[in-house]
């Protein structure tokens, strides 16, 4: 496989992925973002871990979308996030059905 095609590959997988948030971005209430990853859940809950110069930060999400292209299953029951970086959370317009 050339590195041409391995672009290529990635380019039509981002796409898909980008298509596949659009169609399911209506079902969910917040998009949460991490330094790592994006997130489309239904319940977020943020709790402070240690108190400390910098503290750790847990976000636990239920009813969840992972923006990964390389991962088979996006949609996951629970999702549980540590980190020390900040955390985005945005509660999503309600859509009109």
């Amino acid at each position: 496989m050339s590195s041409d095609d391995l672009e290529n590959y990635e380019a039509e997988r981002e796409l898909q992925l980008a298509q596949e948030y659009q169609d399911v971005a209506a079902m969910f209430r917040f998009a949460v973002e991490t330094e790592r990853r994006f997130y489309l859940a239904n319940t977020v809950q943020i709790t402070q871990v240690a108190d400390a110069a910098r503290p750790l930060i847990e976000v636990v999400l239920t009813d969840a979308w992972v923006w990964d292209m390389y991962r088979k299953t996006r949609f996951v029951p629970k999702v549980r996030v540590l980190t020390f970086k900040d955390v985005n959370v945005e509660e999503l317009p309600p859509t009109d059905l």
